[in-house]
């Protein structure tokens, strides 16, 4: 087992490993507990009481986080015509053309997330093996194929997160920065946790968040008590 250091071994004295916590005292924690150098990023971690192998009980949806993550988020856009001009004059950084085509086929990877107009799905279907084991895939489910192009471009560069349950029943995401303090990231997971609750199957039975737990990139976890997210 690696040695800890002596800064985090004091950040994990901070937290009681017992204890379930408000999120405001949990976010608190987070950002208190934080000994290194780089800001880090805060993720959420929430085990849900469903099974993921049953379409019905699949949970995946989107949330445009209040205080964004403090990154830029790089937009690549599958458009053309009037579309074409629509997506750049809303802040696209990147618009697809035989050229870009080429390029990620050949392994770029220079943006973050990717919008297509739902006449170009045909031409996203050809980077669909490179794009789809990225995460990458433009879908009509999380808002991504959209004629909206104004409104989907300036979600995701405002801090828009997908999210979906994984095999074991766990959802996972970031949340901000530890640098946005425990206000803004409070008001971030609850944003985050309040789209999760309503995205409840009808077919869940029992607890639906059976645990959550916060921690920054180096940090420990700190749990947030289930009962109070209503």
């Amino acid at each position: 087992m690696p040695k800890r250091s002596k800064k985090h071994t004091e950040a994990l004295k901070k937290v009681d490993r017992t204890v379930q916590y408000d999120p405001k005292d949990a976010l608190e924690l987070t950002v208190s507990s934080s000994y290194v150098k780089f800001d880090e990023t805060v993720d959420v971690a929430v085990k849900l009481g469903v099974d993921p192998r049953h379409a019905d009980q699949m949970v995946r949806g989107t949330v445009v986080l209040p205080n964004g993550l403090g990154k830029e988020v790089k937009v690549l856009v599958f458009a053309k015509g009037e579309k074409e001009k629509e997506a750049l004059d809303a802040g696209a950084d990147f618009i697809v053309d035989d050229e870009m085509i080429d390029k990620i086929k050949n392994g770029w990877f220079g943006f973050d997330k990717a919008i297509a107009t739902p006449d170009m799905m045909g031409t996203v279907g050809k980077l669909g093996r490179v794009l789809g084991p990225r995460g990458l895939m433009p879908n009509a489910k999380t808002g991504t194929v959209t004629f909206e192009l104004d409104k989907a471009i300036n979600e995701l560069k405002a801090g828009k997160i997908e999210f979906r349950v994984e095999k074991a029943g766990i959802v996972h995401v970031p949340v901000g920065k530890v640098s946005f303090g425990a206000e803004k990231l409070t008001e971030n997971v609850i944003a985050f946790l309040d789209r999760l609750t309503a995205l409840k199957p009808a077919s869940s039975k029992g607890a639906y968040m059976k645990s959550i737990s916060v921690s920054s990139t180096m940090g420990p976890g700190i749990k947030i008590d289930p009962a109070l997210i209503k």
